[in-house]
């Protein structure tokens, strides 16, 4: 652990030095993908990534209205799909949720973070947001500390076609 702090600390110094090498103005540089590098690995976002704070809520198959295509016409998929507000996360983006990493999935995997925005509802306005869960109501049981709660929704893509499985 000291060891890779070191070595964060090491590259940002040199990042910082490294406009004085160039001959320009570290204050007026203001495209600096080498820092916005080191930033994310600090972070954890993604460099020139967006960050959302969104309030989360669930569904499942089986619930009343839930139907099992998305609004793009795909199958839904358990701890995958993601209903959002379109003026503010776009149908078709892939997003990172750091809250969901490590979460069991229905394969018996642990949760990447990932998930596809390709849902829409009628109460997903503004900062909101509802992860599809899977079928039945015990499968929120995995995401119910997030039911309700603000969470970190960081844009990192966009998919064609459905979300994969």
């Amino acid at each position: 652990m000291r060891r890779t702090l070191a070595g964060f600390m090491a590259i940002l110094a040199m990042s910082t030095a490294l406009p004085a090498f160039a001959g320009t103005d570290s204050a007026s540089s203001k495209n600096d993908p080498l820092g916005d590098l080191i930033t994310g690995a600090l972070t954890g976002s993604m460099p020139g990534s967006v960050e959302y704070k969104m309030k989360a809520t669930l569904y499942h198959a089986g619930a009343k209205g839930i139907r099992a295509l998305d609004s793009l016409g795909c199958k839904v998929v358990a701890m995958r799909t993601l209903a959002v507000d379109n003026k503010i996360i776009p149908r078709r983006t892939v997003v990172f949720i750091k809250e969901t990493v490590g979460l069991p999935m229905p394969n018996g995997e642990k949760h990447d973070g990932y998930w596809y925005a390709s849902d829409v509802g009628g109460a997903i306005k503004g900062n909101k947001l509802d992860l599809f869960s899977g079928q039945g109501a015990s499968s929120m049981k995995p995401l119910m500390g997030l039911n309700l709660s603000t969470i970190s929704v960081t844009k990192v893509g966009e998919f064609k076609g459905c979300p994969p499985e």
